[in-house]
């Protein structure tokens, strides 16, 4: 059963707090009545204070994006990666199942856990971060997901600039330009075997489990003198991302600034990951398609989400001609990034 749609169209809307309430007392939780929203564009997300004097978060999961198999393959990865005692806040096992449904909301309850982000101009914390990643894709490389989609050429690359042109979300002005530096870009990329879907077993770069969206925001870092039962470190969240692909994707976006500050940044994470796990160096030559596949795909991204209230709000600079000439511009950049000498460690 999905939400009902209310008068403006989407059904997030319908998740107000008494329902947000209810759903949790629903599997044994009682609410106070205070609710902080987090951030989060994808899904709803609440952390819930309780009359017990705990707290929690629930994540309501964005109706029809996922279903509910690959939801529990998230929250099975989850678990996977908690039983070998990697930081990693997964969903909490309630009345037999992490995944639950009220008012037409597929949600999931997690314990709430503090922390700051990370300093990644510090070496220590990069190594630090590339030791987790390792074990991460350890866990992640022991079977594969059944049901929740790769992360390539086809699904962020392809999929992405068609939908937005079927759907006319490029102004006409832009339009061809941006459709020519477009697919100009995905050729590039479909000379990479591992983001093509070419590659052949043997020899191929592997393609594991992974965190699938292991930017900054998703990493909460607690200092060592912090009071915290979770432990000092990394204690990496948000796992909705989760998808089969390339070991690299969770680490190219933690790097930052000028080339050389880049190489300092990804040696000192090589260097913490190849404590637990070999890194192929050949994945380096994907740090900058795959960097182009994560800027299509967000455009797309965007524009299949403008019917929720929060979009326009929170983007109102998105859909002009202007911000499509900035695509198109930084198309051109990539395209050119992409056929350079990818950085070395």
């Amino acid at each position: 059963m999905s939400p009902d749609r209310t008068a403006d169209g989407h059904p997030f809307t319908a998740l107000t707090p008494d329902v947000v309430l209810d759903a949790l007392d629903s599997v044994g939780l009682r609410g106070d009545g205070r609710l902080t929203a987090l951030s989060s564009y994808e899904n709803r997300v609440y952390q819930v204070q309780l009359e017990d004097g705990g707290a929690v978060v629930a994540k309501f999961y964005r109706p029809a994006r996922w279903s509910d198999a690959q939801i529990l393959e998230e929250h099975g990865f989850a678990a996977e990666l908690m039983a070998a005692e990697i930081p990693v806040i997964g969903a909490l096992n309630l009345h037999g199942t992490t995944l639950h449904h009220h008012g037409g909301f597929a949600f999931g309850v997690s314990p709430r856990r503090g922390g700051r982000a990370p300093e990644l101009d510090d070496f220590d914390v990069l190594e630090w971060i590339g030791r987790f990643l390792a074990r991460i894709h350890t866990v992640g490389a022991a079977q594969p997901f059944r049901t929740r989609p790769a992360l390539n050429l086809h699904t962020f690359g392809e999929e992405s600039m068609h939908w937005l042109l079927e759907h006319d979300k490029v102004p006409l002005d832009v339009q061809s330009r941006w459709a020519a530096m477009g697919q100009q870009a995905l050729d590039v990329i479909a000379s990479h075997p591992a983001l093509s879907g070419t590659a052949t077993p043997q020899g191929g770069i592997v393609q594991l489990r992974l965190h699938g969206d292991c930017h900054p925001g998703n990493i909460l870092w607690t200092p060592a003198d912090a009071p915290s039962s979770a432990g000092p470190g990394p204690h990496f969240v948000d796992l909705d991302d989760c998808r089969m692909g390339v070991a690299v994707q969770d680490l190219w976006m933690l790097l930052s600034g000028e080339r050389a500050q880049r190489t300092q940044q990804l040696s000192a994470l090589v260097d913490g990951y190849e404590q637990f796990r070999n890194f192929d160096r050949r994945e380096l030559a994907l740090i900058e398609p795959l960097r182009t596949l994560r800027l299509i795909h967000y455009s797309a991204w965007l524009a299949r989400r403008w019917d929720d209230p929060i979009f326009p709000v929170n983007f109102p600079w998105f859909g002009s001609s202007d911000y499509w000439q900035g695509q198109v511009q930084m198309l051109e950049e990539q395209i050119e990034a992409m056929q350079e000498d990818p950085l070395m460690v």
